[in-house]
């Protein structure tokens, strides 16, 4: 096991963001009950709508820290080699979030 750690561009807000995670888990639990107690179609379809968008902000946030670190990290490190890679996660990564809607 290596004993580096590697600090991502989302690191200084991970406490914040496992507090989201952990409040969207509970949006989630409060969606399974409210189909067990057969509440309202549309009230449901809110909520689920809620949980999509909290997750989007989590994700819009991670994605711009990675830009902002990573990203921006591998462009002034001068290595070519690092830059295109981390380019080339940087549009998988869009295109897999945008492709999710």
């Amino acid at each position: 096991m290596s004993t580096t750690t590697t600090a991502y561009g989302y690191a200084p807000e991970k406490e914040a963001l496992i507090k989201r995670l952990h409040r969207i888990d509970g949006q989630v639990r409060g969606i399974e009950k409210m189909l067990a107690e057969e509440r309202y179609c549309i009230d449901i379809i809110t909520q689920i709508s809620a949980v999509a968008t909290a997750l989007e902000a989590v994700a819009f946030k991670i994605l711009d820290e990675h830009v902002n670190h990573c990203v921006t990290g591998a462009l002034a490190s001068g290595d070519e080699q690092t830059a295109a890679q981390k380019s080339r996660e940087l549009l998988e990564a869009v295109h897999r979030f945008t492709r999710a809607r």
